[in-house]
């Protein structure tokens, strides 16, 4: 079987076969001498001094002696934790987009080494005050492999929002994946309000561990009630879900709507990030197509990103072959150390282009195949601050050569930044290696891309036509009473903004906490990357 690890992730904007990474193990060249060593071969730290990074690799406190997801033994040796944390401290300064602005930490601490991996970044800020590197983390390499290969995790197959996580709690559900627990017999629906889990109270509770352990469950087979309540509806009900092995669908939902102004297309695509992800993509334009659709509309509200070169078929869907020609999609800078070579392939750093055909990320959908597009000169894109990486690549493309791109809803995540992921010991790391730029040599949306409506205070970012809008959970996604596809609707007809839109919704899909630890949301530290523990899309827990 032929797997997606060898194309690149995007953690923001990246311009590759991928989105922000790579999990191939290439290295930058060549090999100084070995480190100073103790007599029990330890190496010893030299502050500003960086053996180069392959002098460490594959050198692990515990080997793995299982085989990866292919099949293939895994290249670990026998070395240890020190030897680990020394190969993580050369690694980021070689490829790490801001390398001179980490601090240079002795590796022989008491930091394990996913603590010491941590500290391996920028404590610079943006100009409205947030980290710039907000996409430093980590993931088991097993789980990562599964996941790009598949898009497979446990769980229910349903993403949940947490409204309020102090009490009175509110959790709602925001998105159901289709052939999943959760979906059958509509067990779930969009807006789905959970009362009680396993007879916990969800709104007042204190028992939070089992109100975590029913709603994210860690393990396939665990079986948990909950008591619901629908959107619109006061009655409650009893509902029993059992988490099996959910497989991410990219594409959650498609509509051709009519109007009287020719026929709109619909597409909520949740991520760019699984092997399945361009087929359906590719599906999704077939059908808008041959359903001769004059606007689209591109619901990315939930998606994280992905692969850049995803993200490029997309954007090349959409605006067809006239458009795009002679024009690359995004074009990758990295550390000044890298200005002509790329550091992990080892190639000649050449811009992503547009690309026209399939690229045979899974073997269900081989490579060469032309991909149908429908040749819009302007798109309407749905936006949270949960769309980041590949999505604002999309965006940042498509203005790149002149396609008119609307935003409604509100801030996108603001990274303009990918990486390679990359194996060592059993846990792939990712730490930002590039940035990308479009045709027009702009990629500088460090706080994102908002609705020219919106209100400025507490942040400055790129600013495109379009309207505020909040998400709505009473109503399903492609339905046309939803208030973001609503907004969007009547955008396109009239040119104005509903007057009935809040604009200040900066912050409305960022994370507030309460003060007090016991009543308040944790954020995980996977947020806003694609990769998010078991949950890829659930980035708040009840504490």
């Amino acid at each position: 079987m032929k797997h997606s690890l060898k194309f690149l992730l995007l953690l923001s904007a990246t311009s590759m076969i991928a989105c922000g990474g790579s999990n191939e193990n290439s290295t930058p060249t060549p090999a100084p001498p070995t480190p100073p060593t103790t007599g029990s071969s330890e190496p010893t730290w030299t502050q500003g001094t960086y053996p180069t990074s392959s002098t460490f690799k594959n050198q692990c406190a515990a080997p793995r002696t299982t085989t990866d997801i292919d099949g293939n033994a895994y290249p670990d040796e026998q070395g240890s934790t020190l030897k680990e944390k020394f190969w993580l401290r050369s690694w980021s300064d070689e490829l790490y987009l801001w390398y001179n602005e980490i601090t240079d930490i002795n590796p022989d601490n008491n930091d394990d080494r996913l603590e010491y991996f941590e500290r391996l970044r920028t404590t610079a800020t943006t100009t409205n005050g947030t980290q710039k590197d907000q996409f430093h983390f980590t993931i088991p390499t097993n789980e990562y492999e599964e996941r790009v290969a598949t898009g497979a995790s446990a769980g229910y197959g349903a993403d949940f929002v947490i409204l309020a996580g102090s009490p009175p709690r509110d959790v709602r559900v925001s998105l159901v994946q289709p052939n999943s627990p959760a979906s059958t017999d509509n067990s779930l629906l969009r807006g789905t309000e959970i009362l009680e889990v396993d007879g916990e109270d969800v709104v007042n509770g204190n028992d939070t561990n089992a109100l975590n352990a029913g709603l994210f469950p860690s393990e396939p087979g665990e079986t948990h009630t909950f008591l619901v309540k629908d959107a619109g509806s006061e009655a409650t009900r009893s509902v029993s879900l059992t988490s099996a092995v959910v497989a991410e669908q990219p594409v959650n939902t498609t509509a051709i709507i009519d109007t009287p102004t020719g026929k709109v297309g619909y597409i909520a695509f949740t991520t760019f990030g699984t092997s399945t992800a361009e087929e359906q993509i590719a599906d999704a334009f077939t059908e808008m197509s041959n359903a001769n659709i004059s606007d689209l509309v591109l619901d990315l509200r939930y998606n994280g990103g992905g692969f850049l070169a995803i993200a490029s078929q997309l954007s090349y869907m959409i605006a067809g072959e006239s458009q795009t020609q002679g024009a690359f999609f995004e074009e990758l800078q990295f550390n000044d150390k890298h200005p002509v070579t790329n550091p992990v392939t080892n190639t000649a750093l050449e811009p992503t282009p547009f690309y026209t055909t399939s690229l045979g990320f899974n073997d269900n959908f081989p490579g060469g195949q032309p991909l149908n597009t429908v040749d819009l000169e302007r798109v309407f894109i749905i936006s949270t601050g949960r769309t980041c990486s590949a999505s604002e690549a999309v965006i940042n493309g498509l203005r790149g050569i002149d396609v008119e791109v609307i935003l409604i809803g509100s801030r996108t995540c603001g990274k303009p930044y990918g990486f390679y992921g990359t194996d060592n010991c059993g846990e792939t790391y990712f730490t930002i290696q590039f940035r990308g730029v479009n045709y027009k040599n702009f990629g500088d949306y460090s706080d994102g891309f908002a609705p020219e409506n919106s209100v400025t205070t507490g942040g400055v970012g790129e600013f495109i036509p379009g309207c505020v809008a909040g998400d709505d959970f009473t109503n399903q996604l492609g339905n046309t009473n939803e208030n973001m596809l609503r907004t969007a609707l009547s955008y396109r007809e009239n040119g104005v903004c509903p007057a009935n839109q809040s604009k200040n919704l900066y912050y409305s899909d960022r994370f507030k906490f309460e003060n007090n630890p016991s009543q308040s949301l944790y954020s995980e530290k996977r947020i806003a990357n694609m990769f998010k523990l078991k949950n890829s899309r659930i980035t708040r827990r009840i504490n």
